[in-house]
């Protein structure tokens, strides 16, 4: 994230700037720390021109996703992974598709991109 930068500029009343698109890589992963005082970050993973923003937080158990930072995806990019029990979710609705918390979700937050800048919502991942 720039301190102070373009991207700062962009986000409105109630939001934040997350990153620009481009500090993510395209196909891959990102995450993001906690503010201080919270307890969950949050993750994005891009698909060309989008972004699927979620909380980093396993549904079945609760814990942080990725063993390394920024390793959020299967060995193919294809979904998300839970590093403690496997289960995969789909990038485009966070879905468990495999795992102990089939048809669980992940929790999606609500992201989009201005002037090249994903934004969420201020309180996001707190």
């Amino acid at each position: 994230m720039r301190a102070g930068g373009e991207a700062a500029a962009v986000a409105g009343p109630g939001e934040r700037t997350l990153c620009r698109l481009d500090d993510i890589p395209d196909g891959g992963a990102r995450g993001f720390p906690a503010a201080p005082g919270g307890f969950t970050g949050l993750f994005a993973v891009r698909r060309g021109d989008r972004v699927f923003v979620y909380v980093n937080s396993c549904p079945h158990i609760g814990l942080p996703l990725e063993p390394l930072p920024d390793r959020f995806l299967d060995a193919r990019r294809q979904n998300i992974v839970c590093s403690a029990h496997g289960a995969r979710f789909r990038v485009e609705d966070g879905v468990c598709v495999s795992g102990p918390c089939l048809g669980d979700t992940l929790e999606a937050v609500e992201a989009r991109i201005v002037d090249g800048a994903v934004v969420v919502p201020a309180d996001a991942g707190l």
